[in-house]
């Protein structure tokens, strides 16, 4: 049983070396200098920098190499310059395929089946041809003194024609120009002639330059020499003329020492006056304090007295003058007690006739607020007939201010046109039509009809006379009373 199950685990295993292997096989991976082109059922695919699953009869993968080729363009015919010199070049050129999806399937489409020395030998096909041409357009000498300005125009004459093989120049280097006619090594003839010339122009303007320093050396020498005589007597001179100076600081010092020992001398003998006379002083200050010390104990004897006299005048006079004072003191308390009295009394009058005033306005203002009252209800006792009465006594008023425009007008033109009403009648029957109105305004103003009111007046007349007590008369007089 236990074999059994090992022999199962074992073909298991195998199997699973199988399936990876077999998956293994199906994975193909580019790295960052290779793509992978996949074509097959699924289209065309480029595979670049990872990897991919090829299904074996259903596609199928080849690699196309993206590093840098370099490789030697040296045609083998002469190539002719402008000025018609055969000339041989050699030169180097590095070209790769471009890393962008559409440039390497252009490179696929035109080198994917061919071999590496096929791709290089079309590619140095085209890049001699257009080697040929710029040449043709050059002299020997730019071709010899400028071989970066021939390379660039053959990697930007290049580029186009790259480009569409999908790929990019990335250097076209001169390495040798050569002619079997000796005319590049007689180029340089004239520059080496004129080379040696300026080298022999050179050997004798630095022979002549050499001459002329040794006579200017020689001339310096010279005149360095006297220069040295000059400044040795000179030199002598400032010396005798340091040894006066010299002897002449040295008297100064010496006199300058005299007198500093002069002056010290002098100093001394003033200090001992000075201390002399210090010392009187002090012993002149001894003497004052001992008369001070003297003046002291007078003084002191004298202040003894001061006190005894001032002890006796406090007993004699201070004590009338004390005696004095008070009785001063109570004059003038009594003096105040009677001008505050006075003053009580003063105010006590002020304040009774205040009184007085103010009870006198107090009546006359009452008077005046039942004055008002009465007439207050005398106005609530007034009835339409009062009414009626002010509206008929105000009618002329009403009229006359109807009216008072007529008397602004100057003049008056009438044109009759016929008809009852013609001339002045016209003006005096439009007065009595607007004094016709007047009993509907006070009706508006009223609101109620003027046949209402005259007959309330006429109520009103039939009335009794009130009582005496009764009615505003009556208040106005108890207001008076």
């Amino acid at each position: 049983m236990l074999t059994n199950i090992f022999v199962i685990t074992g073909m298991m295993v195998l199997v699973i070396i199988c399936l990876i292997g077999m998956i293994a096989r199906l994975i193909r991976k580019a790295g960052p200098h290779q793509a992978l082109i996949v074509y097959g059922l699924r289209g065309t695919r480029i595979i670049k920098g990872r990897g991919t699953v090829v299904l074996p009869m259903i596609e199928t993968v080849r690699d196309l190499s993206l590093e840098l080729m370099s490789f030697d363009v040296a045609p083998k015919q002469d190539l002719y310059t402008m000025q018609g010199v055969a000339v041989t070049v050699e030169a180097v050129a590095q070209l790769k395929v471009k890393s962008d999806p559409e440039s390497i399937l252009t490179a696929a489409e035109q080198f994917l089946t061919k071999s590496d020395q096929d791709r290089e030998a079309l590619i140095r096909l085209v890049m001699e041809g257009h080697l040929r041409g710029i040449i043709g357009q050059l002299t020997v000498e730019q071709i010899v003194k400028e071989p970066e300005m021939v390379g660039d125009r053959v990697r930007n004459t290049c580029a186009g024609d790259m480009s569409k093989m999908g790929l990019e120049v990335i250097s076209f280097t001169i390495k040798e120009v050569r002619d079997q006619n000796e005319y590049i090594s007689n180029m340089g003839r004239p520059d080496i002639a004129r080379i040696k010339r300026d080298a022999d122009v050179a050997a004798a303007e630095a022979e002549r330059d050499t001459t002329i320093k040794r006579a200017q050396a020689i001339r310096e020498a010279a005149i360095a020499r006297a220069q040295a005589d000059q400044e040795r007597v000179l030199a002598e001179t400032l010396s005798l003329a340091k040894q006066s100076e010299a002897q002449r600081d040295l008297d100064i010092k010496k006199a300058q020492y005299q007198e500093t020992v002069k002056r010290q001398q002098a100093q001394a003998d003033k200090a001992y006056e000075i201390q002399t006379n210090v010392m009187q002083q002090q012993v002149i200050a001894e003497q004052v304090k001992i008369s001070q010390v003297d003046k002291e104990a007078q003084i002191k004897v004298q202040d003894a007295e001061i006190q005894r006299r001032e002890r006796e005048l406090i007993a004699t006079v201070l004590k009338q003058a004390e005696i004095e004072r008070r009785r001063i003191e109570t004059l003038a308390a009594a003096q105040k007690q009677k001008l505050i009295a006075e003053a009580e009394g003063q105010a006590s009058a002020i304040r009774a006739q205040g009184e007085a005033e103010a009870e006198i306005v107090f009546k006359k203002g009452d008077a005046e607020a039942r004055a008002m009252n009465v007439k207050a209800e005398a106005y609530q006792e007034y009835n339409q007939a009062a009414v009626v009465d002010k509206l008929i006594t105000n009618m002329p008023e009403i009229v006359r201010a109807l009216a008072s425009p007529l008397e602004k007008v100057d003049r008056i033109t009438i044109v009759s046109t016929g008809g009852d009403a013609a001339g002045m009648n016209k003006v005096t029957g439009d007065l009595a039509k607007m004094a016709a109105q007047i009993p509907a305004l006070f009706e508006t103003l009223s609101g109620m009809q003027m046949s209402e009111l005259f007959a309330k007046v006429k109520t009103i007349g039939d009335r009794g006379p009130k009582p005496e007590g009764d009615g505003p008369k009556a208040k106005s007089a108890g207001a008076g009373d």
